[in-house]
């Protein structure tokens, strides 16, 4: 297998101006978040419109995932979509980001930016789209397969999505952050499989990404309380050898060590007094 290349950057598609924008859109970097973890009643509604909104684009671009599309293309449909719907992609002017979503082929951990590369056959393409909407975002992602895709990725995608489900299930109130990383590296490690450390889930409301830190690995640290009304985002990352990574020149786009192949899946969640809602199902 080759390794992803960049490629052509097209132009920044426009954003309809009566479509209310995040403060952080082409600021060096968002303000910094000041405001609670918990949310109340009202935020909690406008979230699940967000996620919602967010979770339908996520499967737009998803089925349009086939041998011969661009990234680009991808790219096009999630930005139309919530476009037409009344939201604006969150990614679009964050911290300089030129894409309305991220989309993170085959050796791609994260971040990858749409581009003219056309998908191939057997690939596997991680969307990663969020909606801003009514104030809030709502931040999801999932890896697809392209064609005919071997076995070994096949049951990477799974996994992963395994892990992901299995991280929701750990959220309980009372518990702590930590515990989700320790069902997630402890499921990924049956496998083999190196579990991405420096990129985590996050808080999420009215700011793209607060302070509140998600590990997907077992750790000490991260070790909030979780509380009823808390939203975040839980988004392993799972690669078929080792956990780490190098970024290209782009300072974007972010790579496996050795090449080999990553898989990511990612809801937005709000904690319930049993367990976990997803907001992005």
């Amino acid at each position: 297998m080759s390794a992803v290349a960049p490629a052509v950057i097209s132009s920044r598609r426009p954003v309809p101006a009566h479509i209310p924008r995040p403060e952080y859109v082409d600021r060096p970097a968002p303000a910094r978040y000041t405001g609670p973890e918990v949310k109340d009643a009202e935020t909690i509604e406008r979230m699940r419109a967000a996620g919602r909104l967010a979770a339908q684009a996520r499967d737009l671009v998803g089925a349009a995932i086939v041998p011969g599309v661009t990234t680009d293309e991808l790219d096009r449909i999630g930005h139309e979509f919530l476009c037409d719907h009344g939201a604006y992609p969150s990614t679009l002017g964050y911290r300089g980001f030129p894409k309305s979503l991220c989309s993170s082929v085959n050796e791609v951990v994260c971040h990858g930016i749409p581009d003219s590369r056309v998908v191939q056959d057997g690939d596997i393409v991680n969307i990663d789209i969020t909606a801003y909407l009514e104030g809030v975002h709502g931040d999801t992602n999932a890896t697809f397969l392209a064609g005919d895709v071997d076995e070994e990725s096949r049951l990477l995608v799974e996994r992963t999505r395994e892990a992901l489900d299995r991280g929701i299930r750990a959220v309980r109130p009372g518990r702590r952050l930590n515990v989700i990383g320790r069902v997630i590296e402890s499921y990924a490690r049956r496998f083999g499989y190196g579990v991405v450390r420096d990129f985590t889930g996050h808080g999420i409301g009215t700011a793209f990404h607060s302070g509140l830190v998600v590990p997907h690995f077992d750790t000490d640290q991260y070790d909030d309380v979780i509380e009823v009304g808390m939203t975040f985002t839980i988004e392993p990352m799972l690669n078929l050898g080792t956990h780490e990574w190098t970024m290209w020149d782009d300072d974007w786009t972010v790579v496996t060590k050795d090449l080999r192949r990553s898989a990511q899946f990612e809801h937005t969640l709000l904690v319930t007094a049993t367990g976990a809602e997803v907001l992005t199902a």
